[in-house]
């Protein structure tokens, strides 16, 4: 076991990351989509748009799983990160949410954009439950958010990069910026449609939007930069893990 867990460094990392985030939680900043604040309409829309892309990552992770061993266990260290990643919170008070990096982009590269919304369900889920960052009820809003939106905004940005051929690491860099601001462009979207009441639903939509930009937009071009530098390290140590994400649609 020392043994197995001296070859993968990151994988320690990652587990430590988890262990000392559920020990020392602090102060919940309402992370994500914070509970109560969606109307039950909304609650209940969040849960409906994203079952069918649940079912589509379930779907998929078991089909994959089958034709290779080693996806599913490389999928679970994929979560671990995107849990790790999405837990970093920076507060946004005026927007009743905070932003912080997402991981999406990132994991659609690396094991598809459908299981991404799985994996992205799972962190959200355990963040929900142990740590208070957003909510029960608004699951199904976050997931359609980071999930949905990050997950296949940072997909396609990242074949269309590569069809028009730039470089691997640039198309995932642009995954990752993409990814990061198409969750908060969603999330705005959401809590403006939910809250504007009898107010311009533009108005709100903008005003919620400006007040992510001081955090999300230098947080999504870290987000880049990371995703760039982690495929870069899976690539040259870790080539066939790689492949089928790669080779679909001629991208790689």
């Amino acid at each position: 076991m020392k043994a197995s867990l001296s070859r993968h460094p990151y994988l320690v990392l990652f587990l430590l990351g988890g262990v000392l985030l559920a020990s020392f939680p602090a102060q919940a900043w309402a992370m994500h989509i914070s509970e109560g604040i969606l109307p039950v309409t909304w609650v209940t829309a969040g849960f409906v748009l994203s079952a069918p892309f649940l079912f589509w990552g379930l779907h998929e992770i078991k089909t994959r799983s089958q034709k290779t061993a080693q996806y599913k266990p490389f999928v679970a260290l994929v979560g671990a990160a995107v849990f790790i990643i999405s837990c970093l919170p920076i507060p946004v008070p005026i927007a009743g949410t905070c932003s912080h990096p997402c991981g999406t982009g990132l994991a659609a590269i690396l094991i598809g954009p459908a299981p991404t919304v799985v994996v992205a369900s799972v962190a959200l889920t355990l963040q929900a439950l142990f740590l208070a960052h957003g909510g029960l009820t608004t699951l199904g809003a976050n997931i359609v958010s980071m999930g949905v939106a990050g997950a296949f905004v940072g997909y396609g940005a990242f074949r269309l990069a590569r069809l028009v051929g730039l470089p691997i690491f640039v198309a995932a860099f642009l995954a990752g910026v993409l990814s990061d601001w198409a969750t908060y462009a969603t999330t705005a979207l959401m809590l403006a449609s939910a809250l504007h009441g009898e107010g311009s639903l533009g108005t709100m939509f903008w005003t919620i939007l400006v007040a992510f930009v001081p955090t999300q937009v230098p947080l999504g071009i870290l987000e880049g930069f990371l995703g760039a530098g982690a495929l870069r390290f899976v690539r040259i140590r870790r080539p066939r893990l790689l492949a089928k994400s790669l080779e679909i649609g001629g991208v790689a």
